[in-house]
């Protein structure tokens, strides 16, 4: 089909598109425009793919721009902007094909202001844009160390290379992440710093409106690469009470809220995890793995010696009862991480031992170096923000109960990072969420070479160092899942972490909407939405 023709017909649809949202009051949109309504708890600060760093960047970036690979619902990679891709048999060279159908969004950074066709010299800019120093980008950790010089090879306007200096077995999945979303030169030289609050992708939705601190507002690409998107548009609002935004979607304001809140989640939730019946007819639960691993960490390199300790630490982990810390805390929302730091909906294989409820062996591994009379005149102090005290009460209450010496301090979240880089603080509260599906994304918080980030801990095991080296490097997706399991055996056995929760996502949704999707990233998904008949 000549290009002319879908330029004319998506003209016509977005104009149309355009004069309902210019048209229509805020109310108006709901009622005029079938128009999915989403909360997230922070309001965002950019649009810049390449700043993607947290949850509420990541969703809104995810609608807008579309990157070469992508995760399908069981975190399996997939194809997205690639046609075809091939790898050396070393595991250094990726042959990428683009598919040669995918059109910006129409903007007048562009000739006319119509969306011109995305090529290989798209992506090579967007890659390299992320390994410039100028640009300082929280995601160049992905390409950068990786990539040979000039690894990235434009070979015509459809295909590209890229060029590993070793072998790393996930990085396809590197590729999949918001960071590497595909960009325009155009939108980006002729915004400037303006680029941030003007985003122009190839993604299902196009950016129509940005009101700071309050709500997004996107439009139907119609000229999507992969399908019609069935819904008009998308907005998103940034209501940080999160009790607030439960009474919002209550009241038939919000489409979909994601996350626990305290008295909420009494309110709706069984103490199993389950809707309460008086909501059935309201709103939908869905619930799903989501690769976020919470634990205590513990400084290796503390001056409190008892740390250093390896069986103080498995005791600390032996004494806590998992089972009814989520009971109790987070209605049943969540898994006991009793396997180590790989997150149970990677599907590892299981560990030889785990770390269950047993006080009894807690006591004796106490017993065994001798606390009460060395070590419990030394307290340890659990640093953690305000929003994880009520977890960490419950830990301090069964560490006590063993007899350790234990307490408690409450810092602002900024701090409690600050002290978790410089490794000012010994034992703290902190999560893992996964950048991508893969274990070794978890198993890189242990490698003795990563600084912190990743590596909090400051672990440093010789023999973990050499498997996690020929683990990524392992192109047999079987032989590097054993790797991984022995590599989470070692972490088990030395404890360096005290393993809390593996997590799961709780999502609220209304009923207004069929196409809705929940995935172990917590990624929203709003290309497939159609309204529910």
């Amino acid at each position: 089909m000549p290009h002319s023709n879908p330029i004319s017909q998506r003209n016509r649809i977005f104009v149309c598109l355009l004069l309902l949202f210019t048209a229509c009051t805020s109310s108006d949109l709901n009622s005029e425009l079938l128009v999915f309504r989403y909360n997230h708890t922070s309001p965002i600060s950019t649009l810049d793919p390449a700043f993607a760093k947290s949850q509420n960047i990541i969703w809104a970036c995810h609608h807008i721009y579309s990157t070469l690979f992508d995760f399908d619902t069981t975190t399996q990679i997939q194809t997205n902007l690639v046609d075809t891709f091939s790898i050396s048999k070393d595991g250094k060279e990726y042959y990428i094909e683009i598919i040669d159908n995918v059109y910006f969004h129409d903007n007048k950074c562009f000739k006319d202001g119509l969306g011109k066709k995305l090529t290989a010299y798209d992506v090579s800019y967007s890659l390299n844009r992320l390994l410039d120093d100028s640009i300082q980008s929280p995601g160049s950790w992905i390409l950068k160390d990786r990539l040979i010089t000039n690894g990235i090879t434009v070979i015509d306007s459809f295909n590209i290379k890229l060029t590993l200096k070793e072998p790393f077995a996930p990085f396809l999945g590197l590729l999949a992440t918001k960071y590497c979303s595909i960009v325009a030169k155009e939108a980006v030289e002729y915004y400037g710093s303006a680029f941030r609050s003007n985003p122009v992708g190839t993604g299902p939705f196009k950016f129509k409106k940005w009101i700071d601190g309050e709500a997004l507002y996107l439009v139907k690409h119609p000229n999507y690469f992969k399908h019609d998107v069935a819904i008009d548009g998308v907005k998103a609002t940034y209501i940080t009470d999160k009790k607030i935004a439960f009474l919002e979607l209550l009241q038939g304001n919000l489409d979909y809220v994601s996350g626990l809140e305290s008295s909420f989640s009494v309110r709706l939730l069984s103490d199993k995890g389950r809707l309460r019946p008086a909501y059935d007819g309201d709103i939908k639960l869905w619930r799903a793995p989501y690769l976020n691993t919470e634990y205590i960490g513990i400084n290796q390199k503390s001056d409190n010696k008892v740390l250093r300790i390896k069986e103080f630490r498995q005791a600390l982990n032996y004494a806590i009862d998992r089972v009814a810390m989520l009971s109790t805390l987070r209605r049943s929302i969540g898994v006991p991480a009793r396997n180590g730091i790989i997150h149970s909906g990677l599907n590892i294989p299981v560990a030889q031992q785990e770390l269950s409820f047993k006080p009894a062996l807690a006591k004796k591994l106490l017993n065994a170096i001798d606390y009460d009379k060395k070590y419990s005149q030394f307290p340890i102090t659990i640093q953690t923000n305000a929003d994880y005290l009520d977890l960490m009460t419950f830990v301090a209450s069964q560490w006590q109960g063993i007899g350790i010496n234990v307490e408690i301090e409450v810092l602002e979240s900024s701090l409690l990072r600050q002290g978790m880089r410089s490794g000012d603080v010994d034992v703290f509260r902190a999560s893992w969420i996964a950048d991508y599906p893969d274990a070794e994304n978890f198993l890189c918080l242990f490698y003795g070479d990563n600084p912190a980030p990743p590596n909090y801990t400051r672990y440093n095991n010789e023999a973990f160092d050499k498997l996690y080296s020929t683990a990524v490097e392992e192109i047999d997706p079987m032989i590097r899942q054993e790797y991984y399991r022995a590599l989470d055996d070692m972490l088990i056995e030395d404890c360096p972490v005290v393993f809390l929760y593996y997590d799961e996502t709780a999502v609220f949704t209304s009923k207004k909407f069929a196409g809705i999707e929940v995935n172990s990233l917590n990624m929203l998904e709003v290309e497939h939405l159609r309204l529910a008949h």
